[in-house]
Formats: structure tokens, sequence, C-alpha cells
């Protein structure tokens, strides 16, 4: 790939959360048991272009104001999805034992890390947003997986637009790594919540993990009916 930079997220920063959906969400997580030493580390994942990172900060409002970590952050253009270990070492064994992550956040206009660390507290919940955040070696960490569920060529479609021409080529780069990264390891299946961007807000809708914590807490007495 040629271009210098990753896709900005959607700059949508809304004051407060704008439907009950988040609010009981929020209410669901704080239930859940600690899931990375006292953190309960929920993960936010989905195709380029699906609205992760506007959830996530919406969600993080509704948690007043949850910490959360970008993997945008985190991978770099030589390792696009190849960046375990460092988010291993960085941030899950010190969140694990109950300290303050530090992590060097990548750069991608001058394409390298730092120069200063970036710290992300022990709280009692944690987001996670990005592509992989819901890979196989992270989901033991995870108190919680949603999915954007939004379909692969229309998140595409969505992040090229946002990002304009100029960076044609990396999206051409990312599309063939998004793909074989999800083949060998895919998220939606293990995700306890499915989250629908609708005209005003989400709808939230139970997983393919019927048996999953999350689940069973954010639908309890209410039926296996979406929140709007």
């Amino acid at each position: 790939m040629t271009d210098t930079r990753r896709p900005a997220p959607l700059p949508d920063r809304p004051r407060r959360p704008d439907h009950p959906g988040l609010a009981r969400l929020a209410r669901a997580v704080r239930r859940l048991p600690p899931s990375c030493g006292p953190v309960r580390l929920v993960a936010v994942d989905g195709h380029a272009g699906s609205g992760k990172s506007t959830f996530a900060t919406r969600l993080a409002e509704a948690l007043d104001g949850a910490p959360v970590l970008r993997l945008d952050d985190i991978a770099s253009h030589a390792d696009l999805f190849d960046w375990t270990d460092r988010l291993l070492r960085q941030v899950v064994e010190p969140l694990s034992r109950g300290e303050t992550a530090h992590y060097a956040a990548y750069d991608w206009h001058a394409r390298r890390f730092g120069p200063a660390d970036r710290p992300l507290p022990a709280a009692p919940v944690a987001l996670m947003e990005g592509v992989g955040a819901g890979r196989r070696v992270l989901r033991p960490f995870l108190a919680g997986l949603l999915w954007m569920d939004l379909p692969r060529d229309t998140s595409w479609a969505r992040g090229r637009r946002r990002d304009g021409p100029a960076l044609s080529g990396f999206w051409d780069g990312w599309e063939a790594a998004e793909r074989r990264h999800f083949a060998e390891d895919p998220s939606r299946p293990f995700a306890q919540l499915l989250v629908r961007e609708l005209p005003a807000g989400y709808e939230l809708l139970a997983g393919s993990e019927e048996t999953a914590a999350l689940t069973q807490i954010f639908t309890q007495g209410e039926g296996p009916s979406a929140a709007r």
C-alpha cells in the first residue's frame, strides 16, 4: 500500500446517549463479571466503515465516560492485523494486574508509533473498538463482544465515501486484508449482541451465543426482541 494514512473515525460525538437501548446496554455491561483483572473489557467489532467508532463513543458516554481503546492506535501500515502480541503486552497484561496500561499509539501520517504513550486505566468498564477486536486470542479476556451488523460491502462503500479518493489505494489493500482476517478468524459468530444502526439510534439484537452472560443480562425480563 502506498498511502500514508488510515481512515479517520467518524466525527459524530454526541453529548449524551440518544436512546434507551444504550442506557439499558450500559446497565447490562456494569452487571457483567470482570474479565481482565478488575476490568470488564467489552469489544466492538465489525467491518471497516460499519460505525464502530461512533457507537463505542456513544456507549462510553452511557457508561459515564468509560475509557475506549481504538485499535487504529495499535495497528500500523506494516501490521494491519498482526498486532495481537503488542496489544497483549501493552494493554491486556497490565489491565489483568489491575494496573493502568500505557500503549504507544500509531501515527498514520508519520508512519511511526509514539513518541508519547497513552494511558488506559483499569476502570470497571473499558471498551475496545476496531476491526478484529473480537478475535480468537482476545475473547478469553472479554466480558462482552458486540458486532456492528452492517454488511461488508455496505460498510466498505461507506468508508470509501467518508475517506474520499485520496485513500482509494489504502482501501484496496485494506479490503483484501480484512477479507483474509475474517475468513481465518471470524468474530460475528461469537458476538453476544448485534448492533444495527437506525436513522435515529440503534437496534440491539441477541447474537448467536444464546447462553452468553451479556445476552442473558440484556434480555432478562424483557424477552428476546430487540431494544430500540
